[in-house]
């Protein structure tokens, strides 16, 4: 595929942990920048490498602006995200691309509950679902979101999705942590076993995945061995 790519600016930069930043970005030359949850942008970046473009999810729910955040956390042995975390500033300009995928599509509410299951910056796609299902005010069946990451420092958006399951009818937000010796929220372990025990019951349920490969390859396995028909189980996969 051929992307369009339109110049953009860096307005804000978010240190959420060493590791972790997220970015905004304002496309100028539009007055709104068009997208659906679930869709990525390709960063067009000056680095020494045969392919320049990076993917990442959008983070922000389609509304009307010209402004998209990015969630993204670094990789010190590529090349992407060290140019990010280190050449990057407020001001910056960057090519960014128009968006595409179809993570998401065709749309999941359906009459089955939704289970979203993500670690680390593969909750950027959910987010943007999430807060799209807000902005619209739009009914749905339960969702449970799950993230997983090694400790209770990386979690991404904790409070936005803590607030969320007081706000959000059928909603639920479970965080598991696979190295925090003592864990004060969530649990301790892997996200598989947690989709394994509330799906249990093996009622109708679309499973959607994002984040590290060996996560999603052991996912997929697990909700085939429950029973779930491959239809059923979407994903995207973060290197």
């Amino acid at each position: 595929m051929a992307y369009t790519f339109y110049s953009s600016e860096v307005i804000e930069i978010i240190d959420v942990t060493p590791a972790v930043k997220r970015f905004f970005f304002r496309i100028p030359e539009m007055d709104s920048f068009y997208f659906v949850p679930g869709q990525f942008i390709q960063l067009d970046l000056p680095i020494e490498s045969k392919i320049k473009t990076r993917s990442y999810s959008i983070a922000s729910a389609p509304e009307g602006t010209n402004v998209i955040e990015l969630v993204i956390s670094l990789n010190a042995e590529g090349l992407g995200t060290p140019y990010l975390f280190n050449e990057i500033k407020v001001g910056s300009k960057l090519p960014l691309s128009q968006p595409a995928g179809k993570f998401m599509k065709p749309p999941v509410l359906t009459d089955d509950d939704i289970c979203l299951v993500c670690t680390g910056t593969g909750i950027a796609p959910f987010r943007s679902f999430l807060k799209d299902l807000v902005h619209k005010n739009t009914p749905h069946k339960n969702i449970d979101l799950i993230f997983g990451t090694r400790y209770e420092k990386d979690v991404l958006y904790m409070e936005e999705m803590e607030a969320l399951t007081q706000t959000m009818p059928g909603f639920s937000f479970t965080t598991v942590l696979s190295r925090e010796p003592n864990p004060a929220i969530g649990k301790k372990g892997y996200v598989h076993q947690v989709y394994q025990e509330l799906y249990s019951d093996k009622r109708p349920a679309n499973f959607y995945l994002c984040g590290w490969k060996v996560m999603i390859k052991e996912a997929i396995q697990n909700l085939q061995d429950m029973g779930y028909d491959k239809k059923a189980i979407k994903f995207e996969l973060y290197d």
